[in-house]
């Protein structure tokens, strides 16, 4: 650590699902955060990560994915996304290369050139990997002339490229002031969020094909245990009886494959041995329920049209 004087701030990643915001957050944070997925509106919660880099804490608001609302979940989403963008210091817009600038792109910069305000916005080209650079050079361009970025980052978000320079840029836009996290401290969610995430990230890429989105996974029990260990007991909600056979899967299988996946990973995360409990649950208003917005960090209120 050097003399220089302490700085923090937050940085809202925004942009279309699955452009690669959650992969960015946990590489910056190094260590996996937020849930990453093929399937779309993964992030429902605004998940903050916190990086450390030279003098500065960056905290990282992984907003859901913005894209076209059209239940209450949806729009409860897409609120708080907006809320986040408003709440930094510094915006990141992501975009995928290969898909270049798409409808949702166009909304998303028009929302931006409505509430473009005090905070910094930066452009993040992921997936470059999968374009020639004759393509990334107009797109940069078209970008830029559709809104005035501060600037412009080409990376890969899953293999590291660019990531360090849009890091070391964002050190200079956060404003100096004290840390507002332990140094040690990687996010803010609560670790039996964080455990619900997994769980709910593994019957994801599992269920893909077969399931909708009407699921939730809850953290109900949490107990440390003399050993060091811990017992975890989680409940995934489901909307249909006929979802819950899905997860279930012949003889317990599916279920029981998702909870050792998720156990696994947990033990990795938490350095120690985990004993986890899964049960499976319909709760057929579970998507209208005030409660269940709170435990994943929306505003019931925002979801009514």
């Amino acid at each position: 650590m050097t003399d220089a004087p302490t700085k923090a701030g937050f940085v809202a990643l925004i942009g279309e699902p699955n452009a690669g915001k959650s992969t960015l957050l946990n590489r910056m944070v190094g260590a996996k955060v937020s849930i990453v997925t093929h399937k779309v509106q993964t992030t429902r919660a605004r998940i903050r990560g916190v990086a450390m880099a030279e003098n500065a804490q960056l905290i990282f608001i992984d907003t859901p994915g913005l894209f076209k609302p059209r239940r209450r979940l949806d729009r409860a989403m897409v609120a708080a996304a907006w809320g986040g963008a408003a709440d930094a210091d510094v915006v990141v817009l992501m975009i995928e290369a290969h898909r270049g600038v798409t409808s949702g792109v166009k909304a998303i910069l028009e929302t931006l050139s409505e509430r473009s305000g005090k905070s910094p916005v930066a452009l993040a080209i992921n997936k470059i990997d999968k374009v020639k650079s004759e393509v990334l050079l107009a797109l940069t361009k078209e970008m830029n002339e559709a809104f005035p970025f501060a600037e412009t980052f080409m990376i890969s978000a899953e293999r590291g490229h660019g990531c360090n320079a849009l890091r070391d840029w964002l050190v200079t836009q956060v404003p100096e002031g004290p840390y507002l996290y332990p140094e040690d401290q990687i996010a803010d969610l609560p670790m039996r969020m964080i455990a619900a995430e997994m769980t709910r990230e593994k019957l994801t890429l599992r269920l893909h094909q077969e399931l909708p989105y009407e699921l939730t996974v809850e953290t109900e029990n949490w107990e440390e245990r003399p050993d060091g260990s811990a017992r975890i007991d989680q409940l995934i909600y489901v909307a249909r009886d006929g979802h819950k056979g899905i997860v279930l899967g012949k003889g317990g299988e599916t279920v029981k494959a998702i909870s050792q996946a998720a156990r696994i990973e947990l033990e990795e995360f938490l350095g120690r041995r985990v004993h986890l409990f899964v049960k499976v649950k319909v709760r057929p208003n579970w998507l209208e329920d005030a409660e269940r917005y709170s435990e994943m960090g929306l505003d019931f209120k925002d979801g009514n049209a």
